[in-house]
C-alpha cells in the first residue's frame, strides 16, 4: 500500500507578511525611541553648584530664552528643545519669571512649565535699612522690579500720599523687615502695593487700638520704634526704652535722642557723640527739637514695634548705654542719677581711648 506526504512548508505570503511586521515593528521602535528622546529624556544639564534657574524678563522674544538657556548650558540637547518648542508653538507664549529647572525634565515637560506651569517663586530677609536707596538696592537684587522705577515712585509724594497715605519721608515705615516671597518678575508699583498689603495686615484693630491709648498714630508708633531699634537689639531693654521716650514726650521734654543725630550727621559708626553734633541743623535733631522727628531713622521690626505698643511702666526719664558694653543700659529717674551713669560710660570710652 502506498503512503501520501502532507506537505508543511510555509506559504510565501505569510513569510513575507511576517517580515514586513517584523520591520513595521522595528521601525515602529525606532520612531518611538526618538520621540521619546526628543519628547521625555531629561534634558536639563545637571549643575554642580545647587539648583538651576531660567530667568526670563518681561518681554522677552523667543530668542531671548534660547539664548539664555545656551549662554547657561541648561540644556543637554538644545536643538531638542527647539524642535519641541517650535511643535508646541512656545515663542508666541513666552512668559516671564523665574523657573526652577530640574534635572528629570524632558522638552515636553518643559515647555509646560514655560507655557503654562507656575514659576519658581523668590523668598528673601529684607533687611532693615535707614535709607531709601538701601531698600532699593535689596529688591533690585532679588526681582525683576526696575531700581529706577523704585526710586521714583519712593519720591513721587503725590502718588504716595494718593495711593498710601503716606508721604515720601514716612514712606519708609511701610515696610516690615523680615521675610517676603514674590514671583521674580514683580514689578516696582506691584512690590509697593504687596509692602502696603503686609503692613495693613500689621495693623489689626487692636494695635490700632493700642496706639490711640498711647496718643500715636501708625506712623509715629513706627517712628519712635526705630530710635528704640537703634537704641538696642537686647528684647528686655526694649520695653524699657520705649517707657523712656513716652514718659518724656507726655511731659513735654525733648527726646534727646543720639540716634537721631547719628542719622542727621550720616554717621551711624560714631561711638561717641559730641557737643558738635548736637548742633546740627536738621529736624532729626531731637536735642532742639520737640516731639518726634518727621521720618523713620531705621526700618522697625516686630519687636520694636510691640515694645512701642506694650511698653514698660515706669518712672524713668533717662537711660545710658551701661560701661560693661554689653547692649543693656542703666535707668533712672533723675537727671543728677542720669550724669553719674554717664559718667562711668564715658570713662570706659576713655579707657579704650574712643574719641569718636
Amino acid at each position: 500500500m502506498s503512503q501520501q506526504h502532507t506537505s508543511t512548508a510555509t506559504p510565501l505570503w505569510w513569510r513575507v507578511g511576517r517580515v514586513l511586521l517584523l520591520l513595521l515593528l522595528l521601525a515602529g521602535g525606532i520612531v518611538g525611541f526618538k520621540a521619546w528622546q526628543i519628547l521625555w529624556k531629561p534634558n536639563v544639564a545637571a549643575s554642580a553648584f545647587g539648583p538651576a534657574y531660567l530667568y526670563i524678563r518681561t518681554g522677552a522674544s523667543y530668542q531671548a530664552v534660547l539664548d539664555s538657556l545656551e549662554k547657561h548650558e541648561l540644556l543637554r540637547d538644545p536643538e531638542t528643545f527647539r524642535q519641541v518648542a517650535q511643535w508646541r508653538d512656545y515663542p508666541a507664549h513666552v512668559r516671564p519669571g523665574r523657573y526652577l529647572l530640574t534635572p528629570e525634565l524632558g522638552n515636553s515637560a518643559l515647555v509646560d512649565k514655560l507655557t503654562q506651569g507656575p514659576q519658581d517663586t523668590v523668598a528673601f530677609t529684607l533687611d532693615a535699612f535707614k535709607y531709601k536707596p538701601q531698600l532699593v538696592r535689596q529688591v533690585a537684587r532679588q526681582l525683576e522690579a526696575d531700581s529706577a522705577q523704585l526710586r521714583r515712585l519712593l519720591n513721587d509724594n503725590g502718588l504716595l500720599l494718593r495711593r498710601y497715605h503716606l508721604d515720601t519721608t514716612t514712606i519708609l515705615t511701610m515696610f516690615l523687615p523680615g521675610p517676603y516671597k514674590f514671583e521674580w518678575n514683580t514689578s516696582a508699583t506691584q512690590f509697593l502695593d504687596s509692602a502696603a498689603a503686609m503692613h495693613q495686615r500689621f495693623w489689626t484693630p487692636q494695635r490700632r487700638q493700642r496706639a490711640d491709648s498711647l496718643g500715636l498714630s501708625p506712623t509715629q508708633v513706627h517712628v519712635l520704634a526705630s530710635i528704640v531699634q537703634r537704641e538696642t537689639s537686647e528684647p528686655t531693654d526694649k520695653p524699657i526704652i520705649a517707657g523712656v521716650y513716652l514718659n518724656r514726650l507726655k511731659r513735654g521734654m525733648r527726646l534727646q535722642a543720639d540716634p537721631t543725630l547719628l542719622w542727621a550727621i550720616g554717621n551711624f559708626g560714631v561711638k561717641r557723640v559730641l557737643n558738635k553734633d548736637k548742633l546740627v541743623d536738621s529736624p532729626y535733631n531731637t536735642y532742639k527739637h520737640k516731639g518726634l522727628p518727621p521720618g523713620p531713622i531705621t526700618s522697625a521690626n516686630r519687636s520694636s514695634l510691640n515694645a512701642v505698643l506694650k511698653p514698660a511702666a515706669h518712672k524713668y526719664y533717662f537711660f545710658c548705654a551701661r560701661p560693661d558694653r554689653s547692649g543693656f543700659s542703666d535707668f533712672a529717674e533723675t537727671y543728677a542719677d542720669h550724669k553719674r551713669n554717664a559718667r562711668k560710660y564715658q570713662h570706659t570710652l576713655d579707657s579704650l581711648k574712643i574719641l569718636r
